[in-house]
């Protein structure tokens, strides 16, 4: 994909905004607002009601996001059966997939066939592992996926509070994987919480009310960053 910022990022770290906690009411103009604003991509949390006790938005959600915004796709599988959402996404315009190890559909499509489906379909991908889950459910499949994203709340919805015992699941992981390779930390991210997963590691900071609830999207972009005005 060749706006795939997880390839070629254009600066470290990268702050994805979560569609999930903007304004569904104009939800274009806040996709397009936060691209204006410095964003460099695009969160889309997926639930499909089983696996997490919600129910978001499907492939036609980011179809219509694309149509009106060029930040890149992140899409976050949060689904039971994430093999049956891979393609109808990347044909949607999705550039990259992050699905759970926990997911029961495992079972059936093991974690290895679906990274190669992923990358067989020109997407970079991503496994994500719940807050109780153990780091090293992943050594199976740690080298061959492009990000590893630390869930940092129980997910399901947003607006959750930051468990920070899961910092040290991130650096554990940031010892881990090569340059290369993105470490994404996705819940209850606000300035302090993103200053802490810095630290720890994180390069890829996933933010919904944080952003979308602020009065100047743009410094708090900034600032999540990292990037404090002198």
């Amino acid at each position: 994909m060749s706006n795939n910022v997880f390839l070629r990022p254009p600066h470290l770290p990268l702050v994805a905004p979560s569609i999930l906690a903007a304004d569904f009411g104009r939800i274009a103009q806040e996709a397009m607002d936060v691209q204006c604003a410095g964003s460099d991509l695009l969160h889309i949390d997926v639930m499909d009601g089983h696996f997490v006790p919600n129910l978001t938005m499907g492939p036609d959600m980011a179809l219509a996001l694309a149509r009106s915004c060029q930040l890149m796709q992140d899409v976050h599988l949060m689904v039971t059966d994430p093999q049956d959402f891979i393609k109808p996404f990347i044909d949607a315009g999705a550039a990259h997939i992050t699905f759970h190890v926990e997911a029961p559909g495992l079972k059936h499509s093991s974690a290895v066939d679906l990274i190669k489906r992923i990358h067989d379909m020109g997407a970079t991908a991503g496994i994500a592992l719940n807050p109780p889950t153990v780091p090293e459910m992943l050594d199976g499949v740690l080298p061959l996926v492009d990000l590893v994203l630390v869930m940092s709340v129980h997910p399901g919805f947003t607006g959750q509070s930051f468990l920070p015992e899961t910092l040290r699941k991130v650096t554990w992981f940031r010892h881990r994987l090569s340059p290369k390779q993105r470490l994404e930390i996705d819940g209850g991210i606000g300035l302090r919480s993103a200053h802490d997963a810095l630290e720890a590691g994180a390069d890829v900071l996933v933010a919904g009310a944080a952003i979308f609830h602020a009065s100047d999207r743009a410094a708090t972009i900034q600032l999540l960053r990292g990037d404090y005005p002198r």
